[in-house]
């Protein structure tokens, strides 16, 4: 039996459980149990390779010990056990990040997951098909990282939950082209399920040579992430691509911390990341933010903090919605910051549908350099293949389309998808990078096309809620 067809016998599994409701749940449900797997499978190479290896999961909560046997216990005696010993115990393990590093991953997976199911029978069942899976086996390991990017597409479908998955083409380009090497410091802010995470691992095990290579990108390797969900997926997807103590992937909200309190050591080499957009944060969040760059919409607020962790020659990437380019007032301040304070030198705009279902806005994929300003901005128009008119779930977008960009990226020339725009020229139009193609479009002509209206129209009725919420507050607070 293929592993997809397990892993659709298993969600068949879960809908006959009257506790299980709906595509979020039953991911969570499924994702801890294939963590505790997923561990206890590189648990037995860790037996292997070190001595007197102990587990930081007590001897009877290990997924060996009453998981494995297809026999073993079931009915309401593994109900009571996974409710009251496996899930409390694992929820007050006392490790942390120093004393224990594996113990603390557990321990963060389980702080916010839960047993969704009511009927013990059917977790024996859901747990013999795991075990159908052998992790250590690399076919098998290779096999499921397929069926796991369908379980994060399944997110799409869950609520927001879309906001989780980022394309895997658009996530390989983008590492492609920032190009993380060993020994730089890596760090995605907002890390969802860890797509540009295992990505750059991907990229970065192609130039590993040695041993001393494989540790070094064990150790660069940083994520945050402030959902329960998305991050216990980014924890297991990276014991699936061998980050043997993801102890690096932070459950946090990355704008929480002010940026004052950053350190020189916390700076980082390379940041890519897809940040959450159109979406506003809560109340106090901007505080931490210096008063010219405070908002509560978080992509912005993720421009500011990225320009600010760069180290100085480090390389960024970021997947903005058109709003933020032509976006006035606190948006035009960030603008200024970041093409002041970076090489902002490539914007590759996106067509409509990429991020289809979750958004039809259009989107960019930002390019710099921290530590010298801009002078000119190279945009490239990314073009539909030939014969579609959008993207969907038959016709997702494929790594093949950017092949015309990455002969284009180091022998640069203008043509029908390409043109440069000088600092000037951005300065004297208040720094809106909203800038159309000129082989296409007449920019002397007011008349912008509907779609670009039409987000811009969005935009602003944003803007004009954001505005009428905080004069609510100062009315209600001088009554």
């Amino acid at each position: 039996m293929s592993i997809s067809t397990t892993i659709k016998t298993i969600q068949d599994i879960m809908r006959k459980d009257a506790g299980v409701d709906g595509d979020a749940q039953r991911i969570s449900q499924l994702v801890w149990m294939l963590f505790l797997k997923i561990f206890d499978d590189r648990e037995e190479e860790y037996e292997l390779m070190e001595d007197n290896y102990v587990s930081s999961i007590p001897e009877r909560l290990r997924w060996r010990n009453w998981a494995n046997n297809p026999e073993g216990i079931t009915g309401d005696e593994l109900l009571d056990f996974v409710n009251d010993d496996l899930f409390k115990t694992l929820k007050e393990l006392s490790f942390t990040n120093d004393s224990d590093p594996r113990g603390f991953v557990v321990r963060e997976v389980f702080e916010d997951s839960y047993n969704y199911m009511k009927n013990g029978t059917l977790i024996r069942q859901m747990a013999n098909k795991i075990n159908e899976i052998d992790f250590n086996a690399s076919e098998d390991r290779h096999l499921f990282g397929d069926v796991y990017e369908k379980i994060l597409k399944d997110l799409q479908n869950a609520g927001n939950a879309g906001e989780f998955y980022t394309p895997r083409a658009v996530t390989e380009f983008m590492v492609q082209m920032v190009n993380p090497k060993i020994g730089e410091k890596f760090l995605d802010p907002a890390c969802g399920t860890g797509g540009f995470l295992t990505s750059s691992i991907d990229h970065l095990r192609d130039k590993v040579e040695n041993v001393e290579d494989e540790q070094v990108l064990q150790n660069s390797i940083h994520g945050v992430e402030k959902k329960p969900l998305p991050h216990l997926l980014c924890i297991t997807n990276m014991l699936l691509h061998g980050i043997e103590v993801p102890s690096q992937i932070r459950r946090d909200n990355s704008l929480a911390r002010p940026l004052r309190d950053y350190k020189p050591a916390d700076k980082v080499d390379v940041i890519i990341t897809n940040p959450p957009f159109g979406g506003t944060e809560e109340d106090g969040i901007e505080s931490g933010f210096p008063t010219t760059y405070q908002t509560r919409e978080t992509a912005d607020l993720f421009l500011v903090l990225i320009t600010h962790l760069l180290k100085d020659g480090g390389r960024g990437a970021i997947v903005l919605p058109d709003g933020t380019l032509f976006g006035e007032g606190v948006k035009t301040r960030i603008k200024e910051k970041l093409l002041k304070e970076c090489n902002l030198h490539t914007i590759v705009r996106l067509p409509n549908g990429v991020f289809n279902p979750y958004t039809g806005i259009k989107t960019n994929l930002l390019f710099f350099t921290k530590g010298e300003p801009t002078k000119d901005i190279w945009y490239y128009e990314h073009p539909y293949p030939d014969g579609y008119k959008s993207y969907s779930k038959t016709k997702p977008m494929r790594i093949q389309e950017f092949d015309t960009e990455k002969a284009w990226w180091n022998k640069r020339e203008e043509h029908e998808l390409a043109w440069k725009v000088n600092i000037d020229d951005i300065k004297a139009n208040n720094y809106n990078l909203d800038i159309l193609n000129p082989k296409k479009h007449d920019n002397s002509n007011d008349t912008d096309p509907i779609d670009v209206l039409l987000s811009r129209l969005i935009n602003n009725n944003k803007q004009i809620e954001t505005l009428l919420e905080e004069l609510d507050k100062r009315l209600v607070f001088n009554e």
